[in-house]
């Protein structure tokens, strides 16, 4: 089970730890209100973002990583992973447990349709 930043990188889902720091002050206010986006359909690839004890962690096809300071550290990882995906085509999604323990939508991106 992935845990370290180190692992974090190697599994595609960070791709500096020096970005991270100045990102995360500067770029993600909104993922304090989280808002339920509809359902793109289809194969949807989706990360996780829940709080464990006293720090949030990112679930993403069966593995864990993390730990992270804040809510809003981990869900600019998940969506860091989850932009890149979108960019090679895949319909991706962020979603974050709030405190009330419901499952919210933060992020998404539903690739276009292929014509065929």
């Amino acid at each position: 089970m992935p845990s370290s930043h180190s692992d974090l990188i190697h599994s595609g889902l960070v791709h500096s730890a020096a970005a991270r720091s100045d990102a995360v002050q500067s770029e993600f206010v909104a993922a304090e209100a989280p808002s339920i986006a509809p359902d793109p359909g289809g194969d949807v690839v989706e990360y996780i973002v829940r709080p464990d004890n006293d720090c949030w962690r990112i679930e993403h096809a069966g593995d864990s990583y993390g730990p992270y300071k804040s809510c809003r550290e981990a869900t600019f990882f998940a969506v860091d992973a989850a932009t890149k995906l979108a960019a090679a085509g895949r319909n991706t999604r962020v979603k974050a447990i709030d405190e009330a323990g419901h499952l919210l939508t933060t992020w998404q991106h539903a690739a276009p349709e292929r014509v065929r």
